[in-house]
């Protein structure tokens, strides 16, 4: 089956776009609105309209294939690509890519999608948010060709054992709204929970990680008060942007100490902190993950820490499983450009014993959450976002119904 023609226009995603670098400076708030002048080259507002372009691919049978090319709410900040704008980049799509992708074969996703990837225009590899649109669309058009789901495409591309697919745990994101977003988590009965957004030490952390502690604590009898059956025991998972190495100024006792707090807090619950500290530098911030996660093993506490921020690319994955810097890796999947690299991240962390997050941004579309979702439950990640956007309910469906459908129809089809 063979492309005939493409089809790009200007789309939305389920966020905004945030310039995360004056945000960490102190940003103030009027409502919805943040105050201030942006300082992330290419931002004209601290806050503003996330957007992505949508592909549609039209096959010889006339069947359309759709990817959303999409970046990530914090762009141009931990050492990811800059920020997407569609109306600079659909002409550079029409004019280098769409003749390219004209007349390709897509009964295989895992040779066109590479070719994809690893593509050089002008001196360049292409921006992460077209290479993860562009290889969602060729993934959808595979198993449109071949009417199967994307799951058992990448299951069967990829060598993944096993006939029998899974559903795995779906982590919820709050943004800003943490008390009554987690309400509705609790409701739903989320796998993980809550994320939080802890990304300003003053007003959501604390100096001495008092805030956070309250938080904690607050969720822990919510959820005890609330629940309506006993044995519902979600994972905590705050994200904290690199918080607790600014409050703690790098002190790595200080910073051992409170991790040890947060768990102590949480009981019974299991806690995840992502992202504790930012160095703004790969490797800074990976020596101090690495030192911390292996603290915590010798102490033997059952508190994970989440590499997020410097852990972009295939390749930081798998030097951060590598290097032990984490429990949990998120794979933020517009970060590593094509989806056959989510894959491998996948695979990668679950081989070393390392959590494989399948996570992204809550800046993207519902076409990439139920690409994500696939692969996700092709590889069997240890946990897969919600997405996009902050308001529980909508991502949480997205995902968790196409988890439920792929997962349903790919075991009909495997019994047969």
């Amino acid at each position: 089956m063979k492309i005939k023609d493409v089809i790009l226009t200007k789309s939305y995603t389920g966020f905004y776009f945030d310039d995360q670098k004056a945000i960490k400076q102190g940003a103030g708030h009027d409502g919805f609105m943040y105050l201030g002048e942006a300082v992330t080259e290419g931002f004209t507002a601290i806050r503003q309209a996330g957007e992505a372009i949508s592909i549609q691919l039209i096959l010889e049978d006339g069947s359309v294939a759709l990817g959303d090319c999409a970046a990530v709410q914090y762009s141009g900040a931990g050492g990811r690509d800059p920020l997407f704008i569609a109306e600079e980049f659909i002409p550079f799509l029409e004019k280098h890519i769409v003749p390219e992708l004209i007349g390709q074969d897509v009964s295989k996703f895992r040779p066109l999608a590479e070719k994809i990837d690893t593509m050089v225009v002008e001196g360049k590899r292409l921006h992460t948010a077209i290479r993860y649109g562009l290889s969602q669309a060729i993934l959808n058009a595979t198993a449109t060709a071949r009417r199967i789901t994307m799951a058992e495409v990448i299951r069967d591309e990829y060598d993944v054992e096993g006939d029998v697919y899974d559903p795995i745990p779906v982590f919820t994101q709050s943004g800003d709204d943490r008390h009554d977003n987690a309400d509705k988590m609790i409701i739903k009965q989320a796998d993980v929970l809550p994320h939080a957004l802890i990304n300003n030490v003053e007003t959501k952390l604390g100096k001495n990680g008092e805030i956070l502690l309250e938080y904690i604590a607050w969720l822990r009898d919510r959820i005890l008060k609330y629940r309506t059956r006993e044995d519902y025991s979600p994972v905590f998972h705050m994200d904290v942007y690199g918080t607790i190495g600014l409050a703690f100024n790098y002190d790595v006792d200080k910073m051992f100490n409170y991790l040890l707090k947060c768990e102590e807090t949480a009981k019974p619950f299991r806690i995840r902190i992502e992202g504790p500290i930012d160095t703004g530098d790969r490797e800074g911030t990976l020596k101090y993950e690495k030192i911390l996660t292996s603290m915590l093993n010798e102490a033997g506490s059952k508190l994970e820490i989440v590499a997020d921020e410097w852990c972009n690319t295939l390749e930081d994955i798998k030097l951060f499983a590598d290097e032990g810097a984490g429990h949990v890796l998120q794979i933020k999947t517009p970060d590593l450009g094509g989806v056959n690299n989510v894959a491998e991240a996948i695979i990668y962390c679950n081989k070393k014993g390392v959590g494989s997050y399948c996570g992204g941004t809550c800046n993207e579309t519902d076409q990439s959450a139920k690409t994500t979702t696939n692969i996700a439950i092709a590889c069997r990640a240890i946990q897969c976002l919600a997405k996009p956007g902050m308001g529980v309910d909508e991502g949480y469906m997205i995902v968790k119904n196409e988890m439920n459908r792929v997962v349903a129809a790919a075991n009909r089809r495997a019994k047969k």
